[in-house]
């Protein structure tokens, strides 16, 4: 019988997915094989589908483009008891998603999230740490929420995750989702986690450009608004 520890049978692995062929084809084959892989296709213009469905991964086309509406769509798809929402850009290593689930399973807390801990300097540039930062600072004034990154990496139950009502489609989901989750008075822990280099390749939709990152900022104050 597989370890505890690391048997994923009971959790679903949510990849949402824009235009992210070259860092899957890494990624998928480092998966925890007692796992379901979730692939959301979020309209991607290169071969994003066609490697995740050769890689075994399940793969669903979200056309409503958006992190939230890809995030949602892998929720609602999944069908184990926990579920584990990763970065598909091949930034942050699978094996990180175990000891969170741990956490989880063992119902020490209600979501556990990865800390990005840069493994060299300009991986994580300045100007999204600045916009982390800022919008950190605020929900802990309106809230009290000692968070210190609004994870890439987030693991939960599955059910918990879907009733508690997350609207927002773009990309301030994961701020709405912790503002929810602290007035529903979840427990919420954080746990560092190795960022590395995103796959050649690819490119983030966030902190690829200063315009990217001032989107990303207009959707989270959108959603704190």
């Amino acid at each position: 019988m597989p370890d505890s520890r690391t048997d994923l049978r009971d959790c679903d692995i949510v990849l949402p997915c824009l235009d992210e062929g070259p860092a899957l084809r890494l990624l998928l084959p480092r998966m925890p094989g007692t796992a379901r892989v979730i692939v959301v296709d979020n309209g991607s213009r290169d071969d994003t589908a066609a490697v995740a469905a050769a890689s075994g991964a399940r793969v669903i086309s979200e056309p409503q483009r958006g992190y939230g509406a890809a995030v949602h769509a892998g929720l609602v798809a999944a069908s184990a008891p926990y579920v584990a929402v990763l970065d598909g850009d091949g930034s942050i290593d699978p094996d990180a998603i175990e000891p969170l689930l741990a956490l989880v399973r063992d119902g020490a807390v209600d979501l556990a999230m990865g800390r990005r801990v840069p493994t060299r300097r300009g991986v994580w540039p300045w100007h999204a740490r600045l916009g982390n930062v800022l919008v950190l600072a605020w929900l802990r004034r309106r809230l009290g929420l000692a968070v210190r990154d609004i994870g890439p990496l987030r693991v939960a139950r599955r059910e918990a995750l879907l009733e508690l009502g997350v609207v927002d489609r773009g990309m301030g989901y994961p701020v709405e989702l912790l503002d929810r989750a602290a007035r529903a008075g979840w427990r919420i822990e954080e746990v560092d986690i190795a960022y590395h280099p995103r796959t050649a390749g690819t490119r983030s939709k966030v902190s690829g450009s200063v315009r990217g990152t001032l989107r990303t900022a207009r959707d989270f104050w959108r959603v704190l608004a």
